[in-house]
C-alpha cells in the first residue's frame, strides 16, 4: 500500500505551522493550512495545485495562494483515493473532475476495480494452484503449451517482461525443438500467473524466484501460503480504501457543484411533474 504522508520538510513555514493561528479571514486558507491537517509541507499543497490536483486557488495582490474549503476537499479526496488507486490514477482522476470531466474520471475509477478483481481472481487461481502442490487436489489434466505471446495478452504484461522474469530465475519455459520458441506448460503458467500477483504485491524479483524455487524443489506451499495470506489482506484493504476514496470525493463533486445540479435527470423530471 502506498502511504499518503510525504517525508517531513523542515522550513520555516512548517516549524511555525503548530502554532499558527486560524486564519483571521474565515473560509479563506493557506498553503500550510491544509497541509498541516494532512501531515504534509506546504511546498506539497503548492505543487499539487500547479500539477492540477487541486483546483486553481485565487491570489492576492502580492502574489500569495488563498485556497477555500472546496480545496480543502479536493486535497481529502485525492490523498484518501491514493491507497486504492496509486498516485498515478489518483492525479488523473482529480485533474479529470477539476476539468469538470467526470465520465472520465469514473472511467479510471472502473479501471481500478477491475484491476482489482482481476486480482482476487489470480489469487483464487493461485490458491488452487497451492492445494494442488500440497497433493489435496488431482492434478488437472495436461494442456497444450502455449507461446509468449499468449501468455503475455493473459497476464496483460509485454512478452519483454516475461522474458526479465526468466532470466531473473522466476520463469523457466521449455524450448520448441525446431523453432526454439519459448513455450509455457501449465506449470509454466500457473508460476507466471503466481509470479504477477506477488510482483503487483511490492515483492522484488528475486524474492519471487525463491518462493517458486522452493515450492518447485520442496513440492510443498508453505512459503507461498505466508505470501497469499498477505495479499489477500492487502486486497481487503485496498477495496476499503477505494469506498473510502470514492466517499471523500462524492463530497468534492458535491461540494462544486450547484445545488440544483445535484439532481439527476430524473429527479427533475419527478420534481416537475409532481
Amino acid at each position: 500500500m502506498n502511504r499518503i504522508v510525504e517525508p517531513a520538510v523542515e522550513t520555516l513555514e512548517r516549524r511555525s505551522a503548530v502554532t499558527a493561528t486560524k486564519p483571521s479571514n474565515p473560509g479563506v486558507r493557506r498553503p500550510v493550512d491544509l497541509a498541516r491537517a494532512h501531515g504534509l509541507s506546504a511546498q506539497a499543497v503548492r505543487n499539487y495545485e500547479r500539477d492540477g490536483v487541486l483546483p486553481p486557488a485565487r491570489r492576492t495582490p502580492n502574489g500569495y495562494r488563498r485556497f477555500t474549503e472546496l480545496h480543502a476537499k479536493a486535497l481529502c479526496a485525492y490523498l484518501a483515493l491514493i491507497p486504492g488507486h496509486g498516485y498515478a490514477a489518483s492525479g488523473e482522476i482529480m485533474r479529470a473532475v477539476n476539468r469538470g470531466e467526470i465520465d472520465t474520471a469514473l472511467r479510471t475509477i472502473d479501471q481500478g476495480h477491475a484491476l482489482l478483481q482481476r486480482d482476487r481472481e489470480t489469487l483464487d487461481a493461485v490458491e488452487a494452484a497451492v492445494l494442488t502442490l500440497t497433493g489435496t487436489r488431482p492434478q488437472p489434466q495436461s494442456q497444450k503449451a502455449v507461446p509468449i505471446s499468449v501468455l503475455a495478452h493473459r497476464l496483460g504484461l509485454r512478452a519483454a517482461t516475461l522474458r526479465k522474469w526468466e532470466r531473473a530465475g522466476v520463469l523457466r519455459p521449455a524450448r520448441d525443438p525446431v523453432t526454439h520458441y519459448r513455450l509455457y506448460l501449465p506449470d509454466d503458467v500457473r508460476d507466471a500467473e503466481l509470479a504477477h500477483l506477488l510482483r503487483r504485491g511490492g515483492y522484488r524479483l528475486d524474492h519471487i524466484a525463491g518462493v517458486l524455487r522452493r515450492v518447485r524443489d520442496a513440492g510443498g506451499a508453505e512459503p507461498l501460503a505466508a505470501s497469499l495470506r498477505q495479499w489477500r489482506q492487502r486486497l481487503t484493504e485496498r477495496g476499503r480504501a477505494m469506498l473510502t476514496g470514492a466517499a471523500r470525493l462524492a463530497e468534492y463533486v458535491d461540494a462544486g457543484q450547484p445545488p440544483e445540479c445535484v439532481l439527476t435527470s430524473e429527479a427533475k423530471t419527478t420534481t416537475l411533474s409532481a
